[in-house]
């Protein structure tokens, strides 16, 4: 049965690879995309509109805000879709046991984690905060701190990971950083504006207008790092142990 499930792959990567040749060169400033009108009101307005200069990140977080925090929702609706499914799927079912391997964590692996982890964590900080002006921002930040807890339950066991960071406190983090994005959007509402205009924001802020969407963005930017990280991690516990939350890989 495995051998028919390569005609599917071979036929789709073969479509793929045939499409890809339409694409235009990397950086081709006669490309659509970048002959685009769309494309050039971003380059000459997004320095002016928002203090920013990663235009990436402004355009994610401010231009096309509504569409970003969608996406942060679709993040957790998935992370909710996959614990319901295991935890149901694993009541009343034996636990599979040919992929564990009793063994004890390794002296050496573990107490290189134990460097690393901080030192991960303090980069996702960075990457999260940064983002504005270099590349990163919330998805990636979230990406780095979701992965130094994983790195943790590979090193040791999924207990020690959740004993740094426990389910339940997952969820609430992650609903956090749903309601921080769309509190600020809220908050702009009742400034007076419409929702996520960001601008509005300078009437309770000392700042100008420009700086007002800058801070705000790092704001939700925020929030989608808590959603990510959190997520992420709930993934992980969850398919690593089969919805039970006990032992994993």
């Amino acid at each position: 049965m495995k051998y028919f499930s390569l005609i599917p792959v071979i036929a789709i990567g073969g479509l793929l690879l045939w499409a890809g040749q339409d694409f235009p060169k990397w950086g081709d400033v006669e490309s659509p995309a970048s002959k685009s009108p769309v494309s050039s009101h971003f380059i000459a307005n997004t320095g002016v509109d928002t203090e920013v200069p990663n235009m990436v990140t402004a355009v994610l977080a401010d231009y096309r805000g509504f569409d970003t925090m969608f996406e942060t929702v679709v993040v957790f609706i998935a992370g909710m879709a996959v614990i319901a499914i295991l935890r149901g799927s694993s009541v009343g079912r034996p636990r599979r046991k040919d992929h564990e391997v009793e063994a004890e964590p390794d002296l050496i692996v573990t107490n290189t984690v134990r460097l690393i982890v901080p030192v991960l964590q303090i980069f996702a900080f960075y990457v999260l905060a940064h983002g504005h002006v270099s590349p990163g921002g919330g998805f990636q930040g979230g990406v780095v701190m979701g992965a130094s807890f994983i790195l943790i339950a590979l090193s040791w066991d999924l207990e020690k990971a959740m004993s740094r960071f426990p389910i339940e406190r997952c969820l609430f983090v992650a609903a956090m950083g749903i309601v921080l994005y769309g509190g600020i959007g809220l908050l702009s509402m009742m400034l007076g504006g419409e929702f996520l205009d960001y601008a509005e924001l300078e009437k309770i802020l000392p700042v100008s207008r420009e700086m007002a969407r800058y801070h705000a963005m790092l704001g939700v930017e925020i929030g989608v790092g808590f959603t990510v990280a959190s997520i992420m991690f709930v993934l992980y516990a969850n398919l690593a142990s089969e919805g039970r939350l006990k032992q994993g890989l």
